[in-house]
């Protein structure tokens, strides 16, 4: 049997979260077209008779400015460490010369594939140009062009990685589709709505905390926090008459209903917490 740990990596909005949802065939990573969507490691279970593939989706590689953000560079160094395969994701409309300047930094000792993405939206020439760019480098095992979006190709990428993964024993049961409890989906749902809804740096300030979350028969009550650092972004979270929060309220309920199969009482607050960014202990509360 086939088994492996295969990780995904690359910059910020490289489309990360997206392929890790294409290959899985289940939406288990909050997307949008903003960066630094992604905040934690997120695993996702591909199970057959034949194998199974631990995918993970990493926060996107940049330049840490908070503790935040290096808490999310530590899990891309974790991820760096258990990896049987990575793929390096890159955009194949954007300078592959950056994206050679972080996957060298990377420092891989595992077989790495360059994942040329939205292959859909750039011409074909160009999509040669940049794959000659990365098969001459060390790191590359191979180059595959993808649309992760429209699922074109990917199954030439799981083809690939099959013919370079290990035989071994499944390290979860076949029928886990992750090792992440529902809550931290719940919160990240709710975290979505924020980027959907909300302009600027406010998606950015803010993180969400499932406080409550009690499933009975015919309902599940819910509970969240949403962390802000200053009072006027709880006023702009919140709305003209508590109508923002609202809609943040009613969106995340129905993508919740749908992924939990059950009825949903969901209750929203909003917390200050000044530069909790930088601050450890919040930092720890909030599963960072």
């Amino acid at each position: 049997m086939k088994v492996g740990f295969v990780n995904i990596f690359g910059k910020p909005n490289a489309g990360k979260s997206t392929l890790l949802n294409a290959l899985i065939g289940e939406k288990l990573a909050i997307v949008s077209p903003k960066v630094q969507t992604t905040r934690h490691r997120i695993k996702g279970f591909l199970n057959t008779d034949e194998y199974q593939i631990v995918f993970s989706d990493t926060p996107g590689i940049i330049e840490p400015r908070y503790k935040l953000h290096e808490k999310m560079m530590q899990s891309v160094k974790n991820s760096l460490e258990d990896a049987d395969i990575a793929l390096l994701l890159v955009d194949a409309d954007e300078n592959p010369e950056e994206a050679d300047h972080i996957f060298l930094s990377l420092r891989l000792r595992v077989p790495a594939f360059v994942v040329l993405n939205k292959m859909d939206k750039v011409p074909k020439v160009q999509i040669d140009e940049v794959t000659n760019f990365f098969a001459a480098k060390p790191y590359c095992k191979k180059v595959i062009a993808i649309s992760a979006l429209k699922k074109i190709n990917t199954d030439r990428l799981l083809e690939a990685i099959l013919n370079f993964l290990p035989d071994g024993e499944p390290f979860y049961d076949k029928d886990d589709l992750t090792d992440l409890p529902t809550r931290f989906f719940v919160g990240e749902m709710i975290r979505e709505k924020i980027f959907e809804l909300f302009q600027d740096e406010i998606p950015y300030h803010t993180a969400v905390v499932v406080r409550e979350f009690k499933e009975k028969i015919s309902l599940t009550k819910i509970t969240a926090e949403i962390i802000v650092n200053r009072e006027s972004q709880k006023a702009i979270i919140l709305g003209e008459k508590g109508k923002m929060i609202r809609q943040i309220g009613m969106s995340a309920r129905m993508d919740i209903e749908n992924f939990l199969g059950s009825k949903v009482f969901l209750e929203l607050f909003v917390k200050v917490r000044p530069k909790w960014r930088d601050n450890d202990i919040h930092l720890k509360e909030y599963g960072y």
